[in-house]
């Protein structure tokens, strides 16, 4: 088995997802404008204003218990992987041992010049510092966060590897994801296609549902976690 997560497993820690209507953290911003690799390029002041709010956001978020019960499916020898589209490192800070992170991660910000890589703690100190509100690198050049902004490839390396996970899976499951952004979209075809079963957990629809072996709507960790009192 290996798991496909997306913002919905976050929403228990209090991290809003992308799209929900009035709470969504598109909701009352233009993406394209804020987390576009143009704007970053355009505008790194008015892109970390936001950005920095995230950041500070995400400062006290601690793993829920959907989380966990990933890890212990991991740990039971029942789980093989967890395949994220979060940046935020709550699976990693979970316990998640085999984790790809396909939308990179906010643990760390890069220089776009230089290559300098800057840990999260380091980025915030700089944010803070700075008169203009922009994390620099020793260079002086703004640094970006290592996340896929909008009009930027996904990691390669990360999706190949997300890819196979998912084309050798018996059972693929996916969790708090609409499973409409791609390429990670595609994923639960390539299960399909080799034979595997789907499994979706989500409150909205998917454009997997009819062909999905299980589907449940509710609530991430008490449908999580039944799975796991089944078992």
């Amino acid at each position: 088995m290996v798991a496909l997560t997306g913002a919905g497993i976050s929403v228990p820690s209090g991290i809003p997802d992308f799209r929900s209507p009035g709470t969504g953290l598109w909701a009352n911003v233009d993406p394209m404008e804020v987390a576009h690799i143009d704007a970053f390029r355009r505008d790194p002041k008015r892109f970390w204003s936001f950005y920095g709010e995230r950041f500070a956001s995400l400062r006290d978020k601690v793993p829920n218990r959907a989380h966990l019960a990933l890890v212990e499916l991991e740990r039971s020898g029942r789980l093989d992987a967890v395949i994220t589209q979060n940046i935020d490192g709550l699976h990693e800070a979970a316990g998640v041992r085999t984790l790809v992170e396909v939308h990179g991660s906010i643990s760390h910000a890069s220089c776009l010049d230089c290559g300098g890589r800057v840990g999260l703690e380091e980025v915030r100190g700089r944010l803070a510092a700075d008169p203009d509100g922009i994390p620099r690198c020793l260079c002086g050049d703004p640094l970006k966060p290592d996340v896929v902004l909008f009009g930027e490839y996904l990691p390669e390396a990360a999706i190949e590897r997300a890819s196979a996970l998912a084309a050798g899976a018996d059972l693929l499951l996916c969790v708090g994801s609409s499973l409409e952004v791609h390429p990670v979209a595609g994923l639960p075809a390539l299960t399909l296609a080799a034979g595997g079963q789907v499994a979706v957990i989500t409150k909205g629809p998917t454009p997997y549902d009819d062909d999905a072996a299980v589907r449940l709507g509710g609530d991430v960790v008490e449908e999580l976690e039944a799975v796991l009192a089944e078992l």
